[in-house]
C-alpha cells in the first residue's frame, strides 16, 4: 500500500481480483497475473498507472514512433551543441551553450544544427524496442513478487537501455561523425574534425555518410560501428535505470503533498523533468567520456577518462552540463508528455472510462 496525495491509499489490485466496477469477463482473460493500481480522489476508483495490458498496441506503436520522431526533430539542435562542447578542449572553440549556438548558426546557419540528423532519425527504431523492454520487464518483475515500483523502474529502465543501445550505437557512431565533421577542432589552428580523412568539401550529405560508413568498417570492420558500446552501456544504462527510477521516486512524492485536483499528467510531466535533472549531473563525466571515445577514436574508456582528467580536472565534471541539462529538461517533459499521453489515447475501451488525466 502507497499513500495518495490526501493520505487515501492507492490499492494493489492482482491476482484475479478485479478493480471496482471494472466486471466484464473480458478484464479476466489472459490477465490473471495483471495488476492495476487505482486512486480514489473521488467516489469513483480512478487508474494512476495504465498497464502495458490495458493499451491497444496497434494505436500505441504508431503513437509512439510518431512522437519519438518530432521529439527527436525539436531537441537535436542540442544535441549537436553538446556533442560540440563535450569535443573541444578547454574551452578553446566555445565558452558557453550559447556561444556554441551564435558560432554554428554563423558558420554554417540552422542547416548546421541538423548535420547527421537522418542517420539519428533511426533511432525511433530503438524506441520501440525501449519502450517494449522497459513495460514487459516491469511486468516481468511483479510476477515474480518483486513490487517495490521504484526498484521495478530501476531495473527495467537499465534493461530497456542495453537493448536500446545494442540496436542504435552503430548509428549514433555515424551520425557523431557527422556531426563534428569539418568542424574547428581547437580556436588557434585551422585543424578540423576529420579523425578518418573523408572528403566532404563539395560532396552530398549521402555520399559523405556512405564514405563513413565504409571508411569505419575498412579500419575496424563490424567492431568499428560498436567503438565505445561498453562506453555506451556505461553511460546510459546506469542514465536510463536512474531516470525511470527518480522519476518513479519524484512521482510518489509529489502525489502525496499536491492536491487531488492536479492534473496527473501535469505531475508525471514536472517527475520526469525532476528525474532528467538529477541523473544528468551524475552521469556527465560519463558522457563527456563516451563522446571523447567514439569520434576521437580513443583505445579505451580509462584510458580516455584518464587524458580527459589531464586536460579537464574537475571540469569533467561541469564539461557541457549546461547544454545537457537544458536537452535533458526539455527532453525528459517531452518524452513524459508524449509517452503518458499516447499511453492514454492508446487505452483500451474498457479502461477509457477510468483513466486519470
Amino acid at each position: 500500500m502507497a499513500s495518495s496525495g490526501s493520505g487515501r491509499s492507492i490499492s494493489l489490485f492482482s491476482g484475479n481480483t478485479n478493480p471496482p466496477s471494472l466486471s466484464s469477463s473480458s478484464h479476466h482473460e489472459g490477465h490473471n497475473s495483471m495488476y492495476v493500481r487505482l486512486v480514489a480522489p473521488s467516489n469513483e476508483s480512478q487508474i494512476q498507472v495504465i498497464e502495458w495490458h490495458m493499451m491497444d498496441k496497434t494505436k500505441f506503436f504508431p503513437l509512439s514512433m510518431t512522437s519519438s520522431f518530432t521529439i527527436r526533430c525539436l531537441l537535436y539542435p542540442l544535441t549537436v551543441i553538446k556533442t560540440c562542447i563535450q569535443l573541444q578542449q578547454r574551452n578553446s572553440v566555445y565558452s558557453s551553450m550559447f556561444d556554441a549556438y551564435s558560432k554554428i548558426k554563423a558558420a554554417e546557419g540552422l542547416a548546421g544544427f541538423y548535420k547527421g540528423f537522418w542517420i539519428s532519425a533511426f533511432q525511433i527504431i530503438s524506441g520501440v524496442f525501449y519502450v517494449s523492454t522497459y513495460e514487459q520487464v516491469r511486468h516481468f518483475l511483479y510476477r515474480n513478487d518483486i513490487r517495490d515500483s521504484n526498484i521495478r523502474a530501476l531495473i527495467a529502465g537499465g534493461c530497456a537501455s542495453v537493448v536500446g543501445q545494442t540496436v542504435i550505437v552503430p548509428f549514433d557512431v555515424i551520425s557523431q561523425h557527422l556531426m563534428v565533421l569539418g568542424r574547428a577542432s581547437n580556436g588557434t589552428s585551422k585543424s578540423v574534425y576529420n579523425t578518418l580523412n573523408i572528403q566532404f568539401e563539395g560532396r552530398s550529405k549521402f555520399q559523405v555518410t556512405m564514405d563513413i560508413t565504409r571508411e569505419i568498417y575498412q579500419r575496424d570492420g563490424l567492431r568499428g560501428y560498436y567503438r565505445g558500446y561498453l562506453a555506451s552501456l556505461s553511460t546510459y544504462v546506469p542514465n536510463s535505470a536512474m531516470w525511470w527510477g527518480f522519476y518513479q521516486i519524484y512521482q510518489d512524492q509529489l502525489i502525496k503533498i499536491v492536491p487531488d485536483n492536479v492534473s496527473h499528467l501535469l505531475l508525471q510531466c514536472v517527475a520526469g523533468t525532476l528525474g532528467g535533472f538529477t541523473t544528468t549531473i551524475i552521469t556527465n563525466p560519463l558522457d563527456v567520456c563516451r563522446a571523447r571515445l567514439q569520434i576521437q577514436r580513443l583505445e579505451s574508456f580509462p584510458r580516455t577518462f584518464s587524458i580527459l582528467w589531464h586536460e579537464e580536472g574537475m571540469r569533467i565534471f561541469t564539461k557541457g552540463l549546461s547544454a545537457r541539462l537544458t536537452q535533458s529538461a526539455v527532453f525528459s517533459f517531452a518524452i513524459i508528455l508524449g509517452y503518458e499521453t499516447i499511453k492514454r489515447f492508446s487505452v483500451k475501451d474498457d479502461y477509457r472510462h477510468y483513466v486519470r488525466w
